[in-house]
């Protein structure tokens, strides 16, 4: 009798407490007043409303020219905090003759986990990772290790797509899918940047219908054609809910069935505005969709 009036019952009644969803913004959106002014410009950030960032300059074992505890007591007097962060993983960072990872590594990890990071994402898989099927196999072998290494820190080993993963094909298959098919979910997530990929030709809200539950994190994009001088880009970003992507149904697929949990605002171009000013709409315009 409980099983069948447990049926009865609203969603969720017995489920284990929710996880919190958590809205930011990449650093990289506002690259060059980090460059000039990471104080100012984290204050600036906050005093928006922005209350989670996610970094894009890690170099020396210094953010922005801080190290990992001067950046947290940063972060920590603004009531800002960093969950997520990118830092290449290069070949550089694993000795195959040791089979482990290069100090400089692994003070990577040491110092995410200082920082406050939950997440520590590698943004790119150089080329020569990926000349054969085979040699990325091996290199997908190395990311579930370095999920290994950084749940020994109470964090997950994360990716992020750019454009090439859907467009280059070894063995009959998308390196996207041999990524998504090679790594332990349990160890390694994937944050989806649901703007990259229209360069690669693929569109966002299949990705998310074709693996659900695999997008922890998602950096919150929109696209339109590329206006810009130079490059060879199709589209590039712009403020949400203005492009093609569909930001706020991706987003919402995400938060219904792709598992995703952090939502990371990123704009790299900006038509002629400041990119201040458009992390404040960005972020007005998430707010408006109920993130």
């Amino acid at each position: 009798m409980a099983v069948a009036a447990a049926g009865l019952l609203p969603e969720g009644t017995f489920a284990a407490p929710a996880k919190k969803r958590i809205l930011g913004i990449q650093l990289y959106s506002v690259r060059e007043d980090m460059g000039k002014d990471p104080s100012g410009t984290l204050r600036k950030l906050a005093d928006m409303g922005y209350k989670y960032v996610e970094h894009a300059n890690y170099v020396d074992r210094k953010f922005y020219g801080y190290g990992a505890k001067e950046f947290k007591s940063l972060l920590d007097s603004m009531g800002l905090k960093m969950l997520s962060g990118h830092t290449r993983m290069d070949p550089k960072h694993w000795d195959d003759t040791k089979k482990d990872f290069t100090d400089a590594w692994k003070w990577t990890v040491e110092d995410a986990a200082i920082v406050g990071q939950q997440y520590v994402i590698s943004p790119w898989l150089d080329e020569s990772l990926r000349k054969t099927y085979d040699d990325l196999l091996r290199y997908m072998d190395v990311f579930n290790k370095c999920g290994e290494l950084c749940k020994k820190s109470g964090m997950k080993f994360g990716y992020h797509n750019h454009d090439f993963e859907f467009s280059q094909v070894l063995n009959n298959q998308k390196v996207f899918d041999i990524i998504l098919k090679h790594t332990d979910p349990g160890l390694v997530a994937q944050q989806l940047d649901m703007g990259n990929l229209y360069n690669g030709g693929a569109v966002a809200i299949a990705i998310v219908m074709q693996y659900p539950g695999r997008f922890e994190l998602m950096h919150v994009k929109d696209e339109i054609k590329a206006t810009g001088a130079g490059g060879n880009e199709k589209y590039e970003s712009t403020v949400l809910g203005q492009g093609i992507v569909g930001t706020r149904q991706v987003a919402d697929l995400g938060k219904k069935s792709g598992g995703t949990y952090h939502f990371i605002i990123e704009q790299e171009s900006y038509q002629g505005r400041t990119p201040l000013d458009c992390a404040k709409e960005d972020l007005a315009v998430m707010k408006k969709w109920g993130y």
